[in-house]
Parts: structure tokens; sequence; C-alpha cells
């Protein structure tokens, strides 16, 4: 049977730096799809695509998907006026990523969102986000490690059940939490740290910290997982 194929959202990137090159750029960092991959997964990279229907479209190519981490969700997008220190807005990345996680729950494709990624999956659900939460600043470029709770009986607690510690670089984080979402894990300070929506018949989770730092491939060998019940896309 061929490895399920996982799509993984990209950063999009005006200057990206390397070797003699400094060009614009869509990219993600190799920890991403090398998560997927040792997870049992085939990984793809989908950077934006603003033709109609794009999102539906590659959807249905795909067995899973993961929107990867990255910059500010843009606060116009969920009816909040900017704090002076949330990030520059960015608009294509903003309206790809949306339509895919609208497409991904439309069609029931397994979905994971990773930090950046889970406050768009609450976002694209109607959820706000809180645009800086002070002591959750780190040194640029570098992780920090806290641990995080799961909540008995939610899907992440069946894969993480004890207390882990996790890699995060955050300012912002889940408020008011979107359509049929419940919180998964917590932060010791309160912090939602994991969402998800319960029912058997669908698995769509996101996660705060980064797990392609840890290389813990529970949550992600989950999504693969999943991703290769489902019917065979070519057969669908």
């Amino acid at each position: 049977m061929p490895r399920p194929l996982i799509g993984i959202t990209t950063y999009v990137e005006e200057s990206a730096r390397y070797r003699v090159w400094d060009v614009a750029a869509s990219l993600v960092p190799s920890g991403y799809y090398e998560l997927v991959q040792a997870a049992g997964g085939a990984a793809v990279l989908l950077p934006p695509d603003g033709a109609p229907g794009a999102a539906a479209e590659v959807l249905g190519r795909l067995d899973g998907l993961v929107v990867a981490g990255g910059p500010d969700v843009d606060p116009a997008r969920y009816g909040a006026p900017r704090d002076p220190r949330t990030g520059p807005a960015g608009t294509a990345r903003d309206e790809w990523e949306l339509a895919l996680i609208g497409a991904a729950l439309d069609a029931g494709v397994p979905l994971l969102g990773i930090c950046r990624g889970m406050q768009a999956l609450n976002v694209a659900l109607g959820g706000t986000l809180v645009q800086h939460i002070d002591g959750h600043l780190h040194q640029p470029g570098v992780m920090s490690w806290h641990p995080v709770r799961p909540v008995p009986g939610t899907r992440y607690a069946a894969l993480v059940p004890e207390e882990a510690e996790v890699p995060t670089y955050h300012h912002q984080a889940v408020d008011r939490l979107g359509r049929g979402l419940v919180a998964s894990a917590h932060a010791v300070d309160g912090t939602v740290e994991a969402v998800e929506l319960p029912g058997p018949d669908r698995w769509v989770l996101g996660v705060q910290w980064h797990p392609e730092h840890d290389k813990d491939t529970r949550v992600v060998g989950a999504l693969v997982g999943a991703a290769a019940a489902r019917t065979p896309v070519e057969s669908r």
C-alpha cells in the first residue's frame, strides 16, 4: 500500500537567503516533513494557491493535512483591532490556510494544526485569539520547553496520557474557542495548549507547541494513521 499523502502548508517569505540567493520563497523547516515521514507518511508542501476552488481541489488529492506554524494570523480575520505587538498581516497565507482548513473539514480529511496552525483552526471555526501573552516571549529562533497537561477523555489524552514537556515558541494563544472545539491540553498557567473536534467520525487536532522539534511521533503518527484509514484517494 502507498504511504498516506500528507500536505504541509508553507511559510511565505519575501526574502529567503541561501547560498548566493536572496529571493521570495514558500518554504517550511525540514522538521515538519521529516516528522511526517518518520510517522509513515509521504509529505508534500502546499504553497498558497489563489485559483478558484484550489483548496478543495488540493484536498481531494490528499489523505491528511498539517497546517504549519508561523507568523500571527491577521486579527481582522476574527474581528479584533490590531494589538501593536501583533505581527504584520500575511494575506495570501491567511486566505490559503483558512480555505484549506474549511475544505478539510468539509471533506473529512484528517487535520493537524501546529502552533499558528492551531490558532488558524480556531479562527476558521469562529474563535478568537489572545494577541499577546506576557511571559510567553522567547529569544528569536530559540525554543523553550514547558509542561502541558492533557484533559482526560480527549483524543489528545488518549495519545499522550501523561504530562509532557513540549517545545514552544509563541506569544499568542486561543481565547474564545471556535465552534465545536474543545480544549484537550493546558499549560500550568491555564493557557490552552491543544484543541480538537470530538467524535469518532473525524480527526481534527491542534497543538500549540512544535512536535517537529522534539521528534515525538505520537500525535503526527495518529494523523498518519487516520489518513491511512480513509478510502484511498484513487478510489474516491
